[in-house]
């Protein structure tokens, strides 16, 4: 193996480590110590390649962040049936949920934080969103209300339970194993929920 190949399996090493922490384990403290100790190697190593434990956390976030990223897009520029769309939306968020069960609450705390946070959704693709949204209520798919409320309806049916495993976990004395089951369970009560037919 070349040195550069080596030097790029260390990296991703630090990477992957780096992102099962955090958004994996919930462990947003976790100090570059605690991360070498977890990837088994020299703590100098993570300041050689990435300069400091915060740019490191930058850059497995932002790889992170990509993938929610590129789930909206492709469910707002789809020319999919609306549910269909929405269906699908659904499966990826639930997949990410399962991968990365501390992700959003991550995302939430960064923005809490004040940490700058890049927009995920353009203008223009919200609004085709919501005339969307408008047209499947007046077909009767929909209950209807304003488009905003189906909105909060489908992210907080996704993302709460995820964003709330630990307390969820501990009070319903429920384990990981079952906790991703009851996760990957949700796609028909969801879809159920939100459309009549």
């Amino acid at each position: 193996m070349s040195k550069q190949e080596k030097k790029d399996q260390t990296q991703e090493l630090i990477k992957e480590t780096t992102k099962n922490l955090f958004f994996v384990q919930g462990k947003f403290d976790a100090t570059t110590q605690e991360i070498a100790d977890e990837a088994g190697v020299n703590r100098t190593l993570i300041n050689y390649y990435f300069r400091s434990r915060d740019n490191l956390v930058q850059i497995v976030f932002d790889e992170a962040h990509k993938v929610e990223k590129e789930k909206s897009e492709i469910i707002m520029r789809s020319d999919l049936p609306f549910k269909e769309k929405i269906s699908q939306f659904i499966d990826g968020s639930l997949q990410t949920s399962l991968q990365y069960p501390y992700l959003e609450t991550y995302i939430v705390s960064q923005i809490n934080k004040g940490n700058c946070h890049k927009r995920d959704v353009e203008e223009d693709d919200l609004n085709k969103f919501y005339s969307d949204i408008e047209k499947e209520m007046k077909l009767g798919n929909i209950e209807k209300m304003e488009p905003m409320q189906f909105i909060l309806n489908m992210i907080s049916l996704l993302v709460f339970p995820s964003a709330v495993r630990p307390l969820i976990m501990e009070n319903m004395m429920i384990d990981d194993k079952e906790f991703d089951r009851l996760i990957a369970d949700r796609k028909e009560i969801i879809l159920n929920m939100l459309f009549k037919n």
